[in-house]
């Protein structure tokens, strides 16, 4: 898929006449008609050089091309494309042909032949062409229903300078994000998952964020975040309107969101028992979550704990399991990136080197005040320690340096 390089060239022998013959001649033999059945029909328009009508009676024939076989499906194409693309009315053809492309033929390669397809129309148009768009969300569908996410990937860099080309509005751009989380959901990229559905989410105006689409995506991006096991960052959801919203649409969402977004256990805990049997209901995992508080619950420990050393009896008071289960724990919480240390058995304490919040706000910012000021008067202090010793050693120097004057000016040297 290219960029914003000039289009792509077609390359197809013959002149308008003869592809038109030649691809009337392939409809015919799929159709298993009588020869010359379409190019009788055609034949009278292309006298009166009505190329507008031939073209538009190619397109309406053009739908048994998904039955083409495997060596003759792209070159079919690429001919139907080059006799397109010089049409004024491309707009009205080029949507049955999207249409039908989504739906790619059977077999182990029909979604990379509709994909191929698919790009060498988005090549060929104009990098500022709004049909670009809508030959994008075809092309995010294959990759939805193929599981070729992977292929599709390395151009989304390209999309926001895209969108912003083909002056998308904000319902196109939330329609394409909403795509691409799809595509990329059906490949198990977590990740992406989230920042698409995201992005969908930063669509919505202050006033559209109360609307049902917008809480209803808020709650399936609520659920994500919290449900899957890779992710941990709620700090980007805390200042998205709709996510808010929730706290009148789906109180019961927010309240769990903010649980995750900046509680503990005791937290999940006081929920669970105050919205009982709400989370079996709508589809959550409660044990796969209360696994997902406890990691949080430790890497929060493990960011609030001033001199950077955390007992073992404190995880294991924290997050209620046996004092044998917490270097287990402390290492699973490394390994999700939450934080990074070291295990001191000897000691029974965990080293913090780093750690991660969950969300930045007031609670997290006190933090590092108190932080900043424990390391500013351990400063202070060095100064002090510092300049009593240079003070000391100035007063060592003078005396020295007095006790040696006296004699010195006892010495008499002839002359």
């Amino acid at each position: 898929m290219a960029t914003d390089a000039p289009p792509n060239l077609l390359m197809v022998e013959g002149t308008f006449e003869d592809q038109i013959y030649e691809l009337a001649a392939y409809i015919e033999g799929l159709k298993n008609v009588e020869p010359g059945t379409l190019a009788n029909v055609l034949q009278p328009l292309v006298e009166k050089d009505d190329k507008e009508a031939v073209i538009k009676t190619l397109v309406d024939a053009a739908s048994v091309l998904m039955k083409a076989p495997e060596k003759d499906f792209i070159p079919t194409f690429n001919l139907l494309i080059h006799l397109l693309r010089s049409s004024p009315s491309l707009p009205t053809y080029l949507p049955p042909i999207l249409k039908a492309l989504s739906s790619p033929p059977s077999g182990a390669s029909g979604f990379h032949l509709a994909a191929t397809v698919l790009t060498t129309i988005f090549n060929v148009l104009p990098v500022d062409s709004k049909l670009r768009l809508t030959v994008f969300q075809s092309i995010l569908k294959v990759a939805a229903a193929s599981g070729s996410f992977d292929s599709l990937a390395p151009q989304l860099k390209n999309l926001d300078h895209w969108l912003q080309l083909w002056e998308a509005t904000q319902a196109e751009k939330r329609e394409v994000f909403l795509a691409v989380s799809r595509a990329a959901e059906q490949a198990g990229e977590d990740d992406q998952v989230f920042l698409y559905q995201l992005q969908a989410l930063q669509t919505f105006t202050p006033e559209e964020s109360t609307s049902d689409e917008a809480a209803e995506l808020a709650n399936k991006l609520v659920k994500l975040t919290i449900s899957r096991p890779s992710l941990f960052s709620f700090d980007e959801l805390s200042t998205v309107d709709a996510i808010l919203g929730l706290q009148r649409s789906s109180p019961e969402a927010y309240n769990l969101y903010e649980v995750f977004s900046g509680g503990d256990l005791e937290d999940f805990d006081e929920f669970t028992e105050e919205y009982e049997g709400w989370l079996e209901k709508n589809g959550y995992d409660a044990e796969a979550l209360l696994r997902k508080i406890r990691l949080l619950t430790l890497a929060s420990l493990a960011s609030s704990t001033p001199n950077r050393q955390l007992p073992y009896s404190q995880i294991s008071k924290s997050l209620r399991i046996p004092p044998e289960e917490v270097e287990l724990w402390v290492i699973d919480v490394i390994r999700a990136g939450l934080v990074e240390g070291k295990l001191s058995q000897l000691n029974q304490e965990f080293l913090i080197h780093r750690s991660t919040y969950r969300a930045f706000g007031e609670r997290q910012w006190k933090e590092v005040a108190d932080r900043l000021d424990g390391w500013k008067s351990s400063l202070e202090g060095i100064l002090s320690v510092i300049k009593n010793a240079r003070e000391t050693y100035s007063q060592q120097q003078s005396s020295d340096f007095s006790g040696r004057k006296g004699p010195n000016r006892a010495i008499e040297v002839d002359s």
